[in-house]
């Protein structure tokens, strides 16, 4: 109406935001631990864990460590809680498997953990991960 122009960063990973929200919910409902889906940028999609403080946000240095690495990534008791936003200190990484689609990294999923939760994630936890992030994966080639 004033005459400017708004430029937003284009991600692939948005148009499977819904899809990925009803992702998140089916995850946190079988787990019983709040998921997430995060672009190459920002928290696009998240079940059982504040809103506000994730959804939209910019993810940590170490998440994008993480997706860069292109592995499966599970913590264990005693190792050092990855932030998964770089502005909040509430959740953290307890399993995260990289969405790769053509050989590219799209995104990561992701099961969170509480600051004061004591969660050791499961084998179960990490192979349930790596399917879901191979399906999103191949809908993006879709």
């Amino acid at each position: 109406k004033d005459g400017e122009v708004i430029f937003k960063k284009y991600s692939p990973m948005g148009d499977l935001a819904e899809f990925a929200g009803k992702i998140c919910e089916s995850l946190k409902l079988n787990t019983g631990h709040p998921a997430a889906v995060a672009d190459r940028d920002t928290v696009i999609a998240l079940s059982g864990a504040n809103r506000r403080s994730l959804l939209e946000r910019n993810g940590s240095l170490a998440l994008q460590r993480l997706m860069e690495g292109r592995q499966t990534y599970r913590y264990r008791p005693g190792d050092q809680r990855l932030p998964v936003t770089a502005d909040n200190d509430e959740y953290f990484i307890a399993v995260a498997s990289p969405i790769l689609s053509q050989g590219d990294v799209m995104g990561c999923v992701l099961l969170l953990m509480g600051s004061g939760e004591g969660y050791a994630p499961t084998e179960f936890d990490e192979r349930l991960l790596q399917t879901v992030s191979g399906f999103l994966g191949r809908q993006m080639e879709a």
